[in-house]
């Protein structure tokens, strides 16, 4: 799996997305003392994480390698950097050719986006040959809506719909959601699958980004397919810690915890 050497391990970073509240600098200093090599930042309203000069002084203090930038998707990022997706993903290769990121995250279109839908099918592999950089399209999942079906927002919902793309995200807690195997998602994506957010979830039909050792999913045999498939992109912790609050000890326990979790698992690559 992936452009590195078959076997030579992934590697671990932590999302920014984790502790999503608090500035970068402290977000910085955390996941450093937690003992994290590797960062995701996630585009938000705080400029610090859209200037490259602040994203690159941090990582040289910290001594952290910037292994994502994840395009501002998110509802509460919706109009950050406008709201065209493909303005946002030009704006995000930017960051990550002047921060040396190797990937960019982004989401599929919603069913109302048939031009964002198109571009990425007819569009975005061409943009691959024009940068260093890859463009993975993040798996999504249906949602509950009450008095309804369940339902599917996005054009691009299942797996079938993913490999129409040749770099895809694979999340476990929208796996869970979605009802897939995440250890059988990631190997029908194969050489697609270029990185992993990666959280446990509740079993409950949403999307909860549990800590990896909590909720249903055995992301020890996940983590164990990976590591024996050869994957060699990077494992990204996306967790939901609001309940650690301010709380710096409980927090960091929780980040360390969940370091450890990986590793253990893992050979991960320096």
């Amino acid at each position: 799996m992936g452009r590195m050497t078959a076997r030579s391990g992934p590697r671990l970073a932590c999302s920014t997305a984790s502790v999503l509240t608090r500035s970068l600098r402290s977000v910085f200093a955390l996941l450093s003392d937690a003992g994290f090599a590797g960062i995701e930042i996630m585009v938000t309203k705080d400029p610090a994480t859209q200037d490259p000069e602040s994203i690159l002084e941090l990582a040289e203090e910290y001594g952290m390698r910037i292994e994502a930038i994840h395009a501002p998707f998110l509802l509460v990022t919706r109009t950050v950097w406008g709201t065209h997706p493909v303005g946002k993903i030009r704006r995000a290769i930017d960051l990550a050719e002047r921060v040396s990121a190797p990937i960019v995250v982004v989401h599929p279109a919603f069913r109302w986006q048939p031009g964002y839908q198109r571009w990425l099918e007819e569009e975005l592999p061409r943009l691959g040959r024009t940068t260093d950089v890859l463009v993975a399209v993040e798996n999504m999942f249906p949602v509950r809506v009450r008095g309804r079906d369940v339902v599917s927002m996005h054009a691009s919902g299942s797996l079938d719909d993913l490999e129409r793309f040749p770099d895809v995200v694979l999340d476990t807690s929208h796996a869970a959601v979605a009802r897939l195997d995440p250890v059988a998602a990631a190997r029908r994506l194969g050489d697609r699958l270029r990185h992993v957010h990666l959280s446990n979830n509740a079993g409950k039909g949403w999307d909860s980004h549990l800590p990896v050792d909590e909720g249903v999913l055995e992301l020890d045999r996940f983590l164990d397919a990976l590591g024996a498939d050869g994957f060699a992109g990077t494992i990204s912790l996306e967790l939901d810690l609001r309940r650690h609050g301010d709380d710096e000890a409980s927090l960091r326990a929780a980040l360390v915890r969940n370091r450890v979790f990986c590793g253990s698992h893992l050979a991960l690559r320096a």
